[in-house]
């Protein structure tokens, strides 16, 4: 089997690409490195199933060879990262899906899409299924990346019906693990980062709202059973053990042994109240949920931090 993973030097998709590579497949990587970075895939790069590209998804696609699965992960994924990049999210999520897709088509390959728990919006429904529309502001700053996302969703159905491209659409809840970038602005690393340093955790509103969190070796083995077992989705991939973010915080503050301080600060424009997914479908078609515990996962987490960050 060949995949083409797009993003595959990003926190996830390293993750990903090291599963497929470990499961025997050929695996070429494309990365325009906005938000990749090379060391993510160092352990790969010498690998004869492994290929790394720097490639723009912007841009038409032509792949020399086979290809089974084109793999569309590329993405700005952190909200400092998309309000920081607003353009470059919004063509990588519409012109670059149209061009993975096409890709796919050429190929006679399926498409996988890394779709997210932020088409949900700011929840009315909880926890959330996949048969909920959503409650999603437009126009709003966070627009930039949940619209995109939802966009990717129906293009990717139009190929299938259009076309017969065949269709892998999952929703990924919030991921965290090795390779996280140090500030990107996301609550896991950036708690870790000043736990480590001592400096206050800053906490958006009260703390209240809350955020179910999926260690990344977890979620790696849902994408990987979803991506061999029938179905189109969407599939809700996450963990539904849901923790307010000052119970967060005060988590990591423990875990880390810092004796930091907690302050408060303004909640970002359009932030999600409730975030938790109903896994029920990935459970009887996969035969799949999260096993790594809030605690193991971010133990294992600063255990990796502290070498690479300090």
């Amino acid at each position: 089997m060949r995949a083409v993973v797009t993003g595959g030097a990003g926190f996830l998709g390293s993750h990903l690409c090291e599963r497929l590579v470990a499961e025997g497949w050929h695996v070429l990587c494309l990365d325009s490195m906005l938000t990749g970075a090379t060391a993510n895939v160092a352990g790969l790069r010498q690998h004869e199933r492994f290929r790394l590209e720097s490639y723009d998804v912007t841009r038409p696609m032509e792949i020399e060879g086979d290809v089974d699965w084109v793999l569309h992960l590329a993405s700005p994924a952190s909200p400092k990262d998309y309000l920081d990049h607003p353009i470059e999210t919004l063509q990588v999520g519409s012109l670059g899906t149209f061009n993975c897709l096409d890709l796919a088509r050429w190929k006679e390959a399926g498409f996988l899409f890394a779709s997210t728990s932020e088409v949900y919006g700011d929840p009315k429904v909880h926890p959330q299924p996949e048969s909920y529309w959503g409650n999603v502001n437009p126009i709003g700053p966070r627009s930039v990346y949940d619209e995109p996302k939802r966009f990717s969703e129906a293009a990717a159905m139009a190929y299938q019906r259009a076309h017969g491209v065949p269709v892998k659409v999952m929703r990924i809840f919030n991921t965290y693990g090795p390779r996280m970038r140090r500030r990107d602005g996301r609550a896991v690393p950036n708690f870790i980062d000043q736990a480590l340093a001592g400096a206050p955790l800053t906490v958006h509103g009260d703390g209240s709202q809350t955020r179910s969190l999926c260690y990344v070796d977890d979620l790696v083995e849902g994408i990987w059973r979803f991506l061999n077992a029938e179905g189109t989705g969407p599939m809700n991939l996450g963990n539904p053990h849901e923790v307010t973010v000052l119970e967060l915080a005060k988590l990591i503050a423990d875990l880390a042994g810092s004796g930091s301080e907690i302050v408060f600060t303004d909640r970002p424009i359009d932030d999600p109240e409730l975030r938790c997914p109903d896994i029920s479908l990935a459970r009887e078609a996969l035969g799949w949920e999260p096993h790594v515990t809030l605690e193991e996962g971010l133990a294992r987490t600063l255990e990796w931090a502290r070498g690479a960050w300090t």
